[in-house]
């Protein structure tokens, strides 16, 4: 089994798609990854060499930010909007839409279960 970047690469599955396990690697930065080493993409990560995944590791280390990076970096940037007290700062330290979405219907999965409303039964 692979490990790049702290995670276990699947592999039964073709290179592009079992580097998008990695957070931080969609399928257009993976297609990249996989032209920059030159690995063909219909090959699978079990007919991958020690030093073909080493030149994988070693690109995304150098290129991108994944996992624990990006996502330090993705809360920093959020923290940072809270502290400046900016709109979408608001909306993320009250847990609300922060993206301009309706919230009258809908928005149960930032808002968390309904409460009940007392005294709003007729």
């Amino acid at each position: 089994m692979a490990r790049i970047a702290g995670v276990n690469i699947p592999t039964g599955k073709r290179v592009p798609i079992a580097l998008q396990y990695i957070h931080g690697i969609g399928p257009l930065n993976a297609e990249k990854i996989c032209e920059a080493v030159g690995i063909d993409r219909s090959r699978r990560v079990n007919e991958l060499s020690d030093a073909e995944v080493l030149q994988i590791r070693e690109f995304i280390d150098a290129n991108l930010a994944v996992e624990g990076d990006l996502r330090r970096e993705t809360q920093m940037n959020i923290k940072r909007l809270m502290d400046l007290g900016s709109y979408r700062g608001l909306r993320h330290r009250r847990g609300l839409p922060v993206r301009g979405q309706r919230t009258h219907t809908n928005a149960r999965t930032r808002k968390g279960p309904a409460k009940a409303i007392a005294g709003k039964k007729k």
